[in-house]
């Protein structure tokens, strides 16, 4: 199944969907697995053709290349999903990510290389191992340090102490709670954080919005700050990603995810 309007070939694409099924180290909830399929199901809904941007998805020189198989070794794992994404970037085209647990974004912010990664999240994701795996979903924001030099996290409101502590110590590490998202998105010059790469973790909605995902956590953002937020951050991205939707909702989740995917297409393309 081809994300609904993704009809164009991988020669003429200026953007590529790349599913990445990973589920082995979600935490509480499992069914990241099912999240790629899931997420291009719920956008068969949508119609082509978009008011705000005045614009048909399917003019937008998008592909579906399919699934990167997942196997039990996330670390391994990751090695050979930055390689096929690092493909697609080589060939200047933009990638698209669709988790999938959260630990995928390290391979497409390795493939894309930005100077910033921006993420939706309620987690802040920042332990150096969790239950004995670097590789893990609650992980990401520190492996992806490894590679970028600044970090924004919208959305966040969960993190350890250590987490915490680094967010308000560490200048290169900004954690903005969700009521404070809005704000930020209409003071922040953008422009200022370089090459951008964005990734929206599901879980940053609100469970009331989108319960389907692994680690739901109350006072979260609505989805039209989500929506907001990838709008204005899409056109400063060199790629996207939305990971942790999972199968344990009505398609709420997949849902906003696919509607997430569309939004940041429609705005990177006014570049």
């Amino acid at each position: 199944m081809a994300f609904p309007g993704a009809t164009t070939d991988r020669e003429r694409a200026q953007y590529a969907v790349v599913g990445a099924p990973l589920d082995l180290t979600t935490s509480f909830r499992p069914g990241t697995r099912f999240g790629p399929d899931r997420i291009r199901e719920f956008a068969r809904s949508f119609e082509d053709y978009d008011a705000d941007a005045d614009v048909r998805f399917s003019d937008l020189a998008v592909h579906d290349a399919g699934d990167v198989r997942a196997w039990p070794d996330p670390e391994g794992y990751v090695d050979y999903l930055r390689a096929e994404l690092g493909a697609i970037v080589d060939d200047d085209v933009v990638p698209l990510l669709l988790g999938g647990e959260h630990t995928v974004t390290v391979a497409s912010v390795r493939a894309v290389s930005p100077e910033t990664l921006v993420v939706l999240d309620a987690h802040l994701d920042l332990r150096e191992s969790y239950d004995g795996e670097r590789y893990s979903h609650a992980c990401v924001s520190r492996r992806a340090l490894e590679t970028v030099d600044r970090l924004v996290i919208l959305g966040g409101r969960s993190g350890s102490e250590k987490g915490w502590e680094r967010v308000e110590t560490d200048d290169a590490v900004t954690a903005v709670q969700p009521g404070g998202v809005a704000q930020w998105l209409e003071k922040t010059d953008l422009e200022d954080l370089g090459r951008v790469y964005l990734s929206v973790d599901v879980d940053a909605a609100d469970p009331a919005v989108a319960p389907g995902t692994g680690t739901p956590l109350p006072f979260g953002m609505d989805s039209r700050t989500m929506r907001d937020a990838v709008a204005r951050v899409a056109p400063h991205a060199a790629g996207f990603d939305v990971v942790e939707v999972n199968d344990r909702d009505d398609g709420q989740a997949a849902a906003l995810a696919a509607a997430l995917l569309r939004r940041f297409v429609f705005e990177h393309r006014r570049l």
